[in-house]
C-alpha cells in the first residue's frame, strides 16, 4: 500500500492547476467583456478603382481626415522589411509585447539618464492608435494588455495593414496610401529610398516633420532614419547618402477623376466597401474629358456636355461623363442622371414598334403632309413638307408628321409603357395627368442620358434591353430567359440599317467610302427651344449618348442635335474605338475597329490652329518605372499622323496603338510630339527607379 506524504508539496500541484485554469477563464471573460475599441479600423476613406485597378476618385471621411485602407499585397516590400526593422524587428516572433525590447529599452534609459529608444511593439502602437490615452505608465500598461488581445484575434498580417491604415501622417493624413497619395502622388506600389525613408519618420512625429510645412524637419528625420536602416544592413550606405539629399515632397492633391461617375459608383457599393472597382477604362475617361472640355469652350460659356459609353455585349458603364467642367455653372451635377426632353431619339423605338406590330416596313409609303390628331398638329422642324415617304426615309431625315402617325397607330400610352418595361423610366409632363400624349414622338417625355443609353444598348443588342452595370459584382442580374425583349432581332437591324444610311454630318466622308470606318448607326435630336441637342448611335460593339445643353435647362438658340451634338458623337466614337481596340471591350467579332488617319473630328477648320494636345505624360510629372523595365505607353491628339521625340531623337511608331517609350535611365526627360503640320507639344518628365538593394 502506498503512503502519501501530506508533509510534501505534491497536494498543491492539483490546486495550482485549477486556479491556472480559473485565471485563464477569467481573462478570457475579460476579453470578451472588454473587447479592443475595433470601430476605428472600419471607418475608411473609399477609394475608385477603374477596371485595371487605376484610382479615380478618393473620398475623406466625414470629418475631413484622409484614411485609406492599406493592404500589404500592394505595399512595396522594401518599405514593409524597413519598418519592421526600424520598429519592431522581432513583430513576427512576440506575441504583442516585445519583452526583450522593454529591457533593452529599460537598461538604456537607465544608462543615459533619458528615453533612447522604445520598447513599444507595433502591435501596441496600434493599440494606442485605436485607442489614443496619454503618455502614462498605466496607458502603456493598457496598451500591452490591448496589444495581447489584437494577437489573440488578428493575424500578423491584418495587424500590420491596421496600423499602416490608422498611423498618423500630418494633418488629416491617416494611413501609408493616404501620405503616399498625399506627398507622393501616386499609391505606395514602389518607393525610393527617400520615400520609404520618410513615410517611415512621420508617424513618430507627424506634425513636428510634416514636409510641406516643415521640409528641414523632415529632412533630418528622414537622415536619422536612413542611417539606422545603414547600421542595421537593410540599405547600402552609398544609397543611403544619396537618399538624403532628394529634395522632399510637397502636398499633393488626391485623385479626382470620373468625378460624377465615382459618386454613382459609391452609391451603388456596399456600405463602407473599401475599394470600389467600375467598368471604367481611365484611359478612355481621361480622353473624353478632355474631349468634352475642348468641345464645350468653342460654345456659349453656359454651355455643358454629358457623354456615356456602354459596351453592348456586357453592359458594362466604360466612360460617364457627368459634366464637361466643373468651372461651368452646372459643373457639379451628374447631368448624365437629369431629366431632359429627348428631342426626336426616341423615333427609331417607335417604328421599330411599327415594324413589330406589322403596321409598317421601311420601304412603306408614308405621309408627310399637314395633319392635325385631334388637337394635336405636328409640323416638320424646317416648317416643310414632303408629301409620301418610305418610312426609312422618314426615319433618317428625321420627319415628324410620319413619326406621329406610327406612334398614333401604336399608342402613345403603350410605347411609354414599353419604354419603362425595357428600363428606361420615363417622366411625363405634370399637364399629361399620367397619360401620355403623341408630343411623346417628338421628345414630350423626360428621360436621362442614362436612359437613352440604355435604349440604344438594346438597339445594338439585338433589341434585347438588359440593366447598364456601372461596378463590379452588379454584373448581368437577370437570367436570359428573364431579359426584356424590347424590339425583335430583325426589326431592330432594319433600324440598324435605316440610321447606318442617315446623311453624315458636314466635313464627315460617308463611312462606305472610307477604308475601314466606323459605320456609326445614329440618330440626333432636339428639344423644344433648343434647350436640348442630343445624338445617339452604336458601332462597333458600344453605345454611345452625348448630351449638349445648359444645366439650368435655358434655350441655346439655333443649337441642333446635328449642329453640336452630332460632330461630338463621331468624336466620342473615334476616341473610343482607338482606346480600346487592345482591349476586351468595343470591337465585337468580325468587326474591325477603325484606324483612319483622322482619329478625331474632320468637321471644324478651327482645330487646324492648335498644336497638339499630350495626354500621357503630363508636363512636369513623376514617372516611376518597375523593376521590369516596363515602357510608358504615349498618348496625344492632334492633326493627321503624330511623331514623337525623346531627348530630340524619333521614337519608333507603335504597330499597333500608342507608341511605347522604354527609358534607359533615371533623371529627367523632354518628350515632344509633331503634327502632321509640324506643330509640336512638349512635356517635361522625372523617371525614378531607384530600389533598396
Amino acid at each position: 500500500m502506498r503512503v502519501i506524504n501530506k508533509t510534501g508539496l505534491g497536494w498543491l500541484w492539483p490546486k495550482a492547476f485549477y486556479f491556472a485554469l480559473a485565471a485563464i477563464i477569467l481573462l478570457a471573460a475579460l476579453d470578451l467583456v472588454f473587447p479592443p475599441p475595433l470601430a476605428k479600423a472600419n471607418q475608411i476613406s473609399q477609394v475608385v478603382l477603374d477596371r485595371n485597378d487605376v484610382p479615380l476618385r478618393a473620398f475623406s471621411l466625414k470629418d475631413g481626415r484622409w484614411r485609406l485602407k492599406a493592404d500589404l499585397d500592394t505595399i512595396d516590400p522594401d518599405f514593409i522589411e524597413a519598418l519592421l526593422a526600424y520598429e519592431d524587428e522581432r513583430f513576427y516572433q512576440h506575441i504583442g509585447v516585445d519583452f526583450q525590447a522593454i529591457i533593452r529599452a529599460s537598461l538604456s534609459m537607465m544608462k543615459a539618464g533619458r528615453v533612447v529608444s522604445g520598447g513599444s511593439t507595433i502591435s501596441m502602437q496600434t493599440a494606442r492608435l485605436l485607442e489614443p490615452k496619454q503618455r502614462t505608465f498605466t496607458a502603456k500598461l493598457q496598451q500591452a494588455i490591448r496589444a495581447v488581445q489584437l494577437e489573440l484575434r488578428m493575424s500578423k498580417k491584418e495587424i500590420l495593414e491596421l496600423y499602416l491604415t490608422l498611423a498618423p501622417y500630418g494633418g488629416n493624413v491617416e494611413g501609408v496610401r493616404s501620405a503616399s497619395w498625399a506627398y507622393l502622388g501616386r499609391e505606395p506600389v514602389n518607393l525610393t529610398p527617400d520615400e520609404i525613408a520618410l513615410l517611415i519618420a512621420l508617424p513618430q512625429s507627424p506634425e513636428a516633420r510634416r514636409p510641406d510645412l516643415k521640409p528641414q524637419q523632415a529632412k533630418i528625420a528622414r537622415k536619422r532614419v536612413l542611417d539606422r536602416l545603414v547600421a542595421k544592413n537593410v540599405i547600402q550606405a552609398e544609397i543611403a547618402a544619396e537618399a538624403a539629399t532628394a529634395s522632399v515632397p510637397h502636398r499633393r492633391n488626391f485623385p479626382a477623376f470620373a468625378w460624377q461617375a465615382s459618386e454613382e459608383a459609391r452609391r451603388r457599393a456596399p456600405y463602407m466597401q473599401a475599394d470600389i472597382k467600375m467598368h471604367l477604362d481611365f484611359r478612355l475617361q481621361a480622353r473624353l474629358e478632355a474631349l468634352a472640355k475642348t468641345a464645350v469652350n468653342e460654345m456659349d460659356d453656359q454651355a455643358q456636355i454629358s457623354v456615356m459609353v456602354v459596351d453592348l455585349k456586357t453592359q458594362y458603364v466604360l466612360a460617364s461623363i457627368g459634366s464637361a467642367s466643373r468651372d461651368r455653372a452646372g459643373g457639379w451635377l451628374d447631368l448624365t442622371n437629369r431629366y431632359r426632353s429627348p428631342g426626336s431619339t426616341l423615333k427609331p423605338f417607335i417604328y421599330g414598334m411599327a415594324f413589330d406590330e406589322g403596321f409598317a416596313a421601311p420601304a412603306t409609303q408614308i405621309s408627310d403632309l399637314p395633319k392635325r390628331f385631334k388637337s394635336y398638329q405636328p409640323e416638320n422642324f424646317d416648317r416643310s413638307f414632303r408629301g409620301d415617304v418610305t418610312v426609312a426615309q422618314a426615319l433618317q431625315h428625321s420627319l415628324n408628321v410620319p413619326a406621329v402617325h406610327a406612334l398614333d397607330a401604336i399608342g402613345p400610352s403603350r410605347f411609354a409603357s414599353s419604354l419603362a418595361f425595357a428600363g428606361a423610366s420615363p417622366r411625363l409632363p405634370k399637364r399629361a395627368e399620367n397619360d401620355a400624349g403623341l408630343a411623346l414622338a417628338l421628345g414630350g417625355v423626360g428621360l436621362t442620358v442614362r436612359d437613352l443609353a440604355l435604349l440604344y444598348t438594346a438597339l445594338g443588342n439585338e433589341g434585347a434591353a438588359r440593366p447598364l452595370s456601372w461596378i463590379k459584382g452588379e454584373g448581368l442580374t437577370k437570367r436570359d430567359d428573364e431579359i426584356v425583349q424590347f424590339l425583335s432581332p430583325q426589326n431592330t437591324q432594319k433600324i440598324i440599317e435605316i440610321l447606318k444610311s442617315a446623311p453624315t454630318p458636314e466635313g464627315r466622308m460617308p463611312a462606305n467610302l472610307t477604308k475601314s470606318a466606323p459605320q456609326i448607326a445614329y440618330k440626333t435630336g432636339t428639344s423644344y427651344g433648343y434647350r436640348d441637342a442630343w445624338a445617339a448611335g452604336v458601332s462597333n460593339g458600344l453605345a454611345i449618348v452625348v448630351w449638349v445643353g445648359r444645366a439650368d435647362g435655358a434655350p441655346r438658340a439655333g443649337a441642333t442635335g446635328r449642329e453640336v451634338a452630332l460632330p461630338v458623337l463621331f468624336d466620342v466614337f473615334d476616341t473610343a474605338i482607338i482606346a480600346l481596340r487592345r482591349n476586351e471591350y468595343g470591337v465585337h467579332k468580325g468587326e474591325e475597329p477603325w484606324t483612319g488617319a483622322a482619329p478625331f473630328t474632320l468637321s471644324r477648320f478651327e482645330h487646324e490652329e492648335r498644336p497638339p494636345e499630350i495626354l500621357f505624360p503630363p508636363n512636369e510629372s513623376e514617372l516611376w518605372q518597375d523593376r521590369e523595365g516596363r515602357g510608358f505607353a504615349l498618348s496625344a491628339r492632334g492633326q493627321g499622323d503624330l511623331v514623337w521625340y525623346v531627348q530630340g531623337e524619333k521614337l519608333e511608331d507603335a504597330k499597333h496603338g500608342d507608341p511605347v517609350w522604354v527609358p534607359q535611365n533615371e533623371g529627367f526627360y523632354e518628350l515632344k510630339v509633331v503634327d502632321s503640320r509640324g506643330v509640336s507639344s512638349r512635356s517635361s518628365v522625372r523617371i525614378t527607379r531607384t530600389a533598396l538593394r
